[in-house]
Parts: C-alpha cells; structure tokens; sequence
C-alpha cells in the first residue's frame, strides 16, 4: 500500500477529530501501518484543530512535515489557507467554503480576509471547494457536514465506498448512523 499523508483541519465543533477516527478506522481495517496524531488548539473557543492521519506499509512519524500532506481536508476557509502550506506539490486541497470567524474577527482586532481562496491558489495546484453545508442541513442537520466532506474525501481516492461506509457506521453513535450515512452518500456525489 503506498503511503498517504492527509492533513485535516478546522475549528473546535466542526467534526474533525471523528473525521480523523473515521480514516483512521479505515486505513486499520485496509490492513495499513497507521497513526493519527490531534492537535487541539483553543478549541472550545473556536480555535484551530489539526489531525495528522498518516498510512501505509510502514509509518514511521504520525506528524506530516511542511510540504508533505497528499491531501488536505480543510473543514474552514482560513484554516485552510493557514495549513496551506503543509500541502506537497501535486497534492490537493479539499476546502468547506465555510467561514467561521476566529476570536481576533470576532473582537474586532482583525478582518476575516476577503481574498483566501485567491490566496490558496497562489500556493496549492489542486483546490477544490464545496459547500459542506448545505447538503448536511439537506439530510437534517449542519452537525454532519464533516461526513459530507468525508464523502468527498472518498470519492477521491481509490478505496471501495462501502468500505467507508461500514467505517462510518462503526465510529459514529448509533442513533447518528442514518443520517451520517445519508450526508456521506450526498458529499460522495459531489465530485
């Protein structure tokens, strides 16, 4: 199995750790070398989180390097911008476009910048930006949009879906599988 190094990142609430659980679930089961390491920022006040999900023959380090993510899950426009750079050349960049504005926005200190997927593009070949949103409120509620993205993520890579469904379906709480599913199959359209 070749190595992958994917970066997923957002802002506390937004669903990235069970993202992470999830595609580290998968990757065990595929029968891959994995490790998952979780960076929580200031996350009960919005603040960045990061998730390192690395897999292959043999993974050595569960920290990806500067330039060295396959891909990037971005759960929130800046957080993407700011991660941006972890991104290797030919990699691509999976962005919510969804703004969250982090505590320097909300006190008034700083403006969100109008301008990041400009910026983005300056740095990553391969962007891609969805609306995670709107189909997660389509199946019932915007707490499943991670699962929407995780759709897409899947839809990318060569991995069988029901595959990730039953990963699915083992991480998340019982009374969510339904409608987790019903977001997954939604975003797993979208590409």
């Amino acid at each position: 199995m070749v190595n992958k190094n994917i970066l997923i990142v957002g802002v506390g609430g937004q669903g990235t750790l069970l993202a992470s659980r999830v595609l580290g679930r998968l990757a065990a089961g595929l029968g891959a070398d994995v490790k998952v390491s979780e960076v929580h920022g200031m996350a009960q006040r919005g603040g960045s989180v990061v998730t390192h999900v690395k897999f292959g023959d043999k993974v050595y380090s569960p920290l990806i390097s500067l330039g060295d993510a396959d891909i990037i899950l971005a759960f929130e426009s800046l957080e993407a911008l700011r991660w941006s750079d972890y991104l290797k050349s030919g990699g691509t960049m999976l962005v919510n476009d969804q703004r969250i504005a982090p505590m320097p926005v909300i006190t008034g200190d700083k403006e969100y910048p109008s301008d990041v997927y400009e910026k983005i593009r300056q740095r990553v070949g391969n962007l891609v930006v969805v609306d995670a949103l709107s189909p997660a409120l389509d199946c019932g509620s915007g707490r499943v949009a991670n699962t929407v993205l995780l759709g897409v993520l899947a839809a990318g890579m060569d991995i069988d879906k029901d595959i990730w469904l039953k990963c699915l379906e083992e991480t998340v709480p019982p009374k969510t599988v339904d409608i987790n599913k019903r977001a997954f199959n939604a975003g797993y359209k979208m590409l």
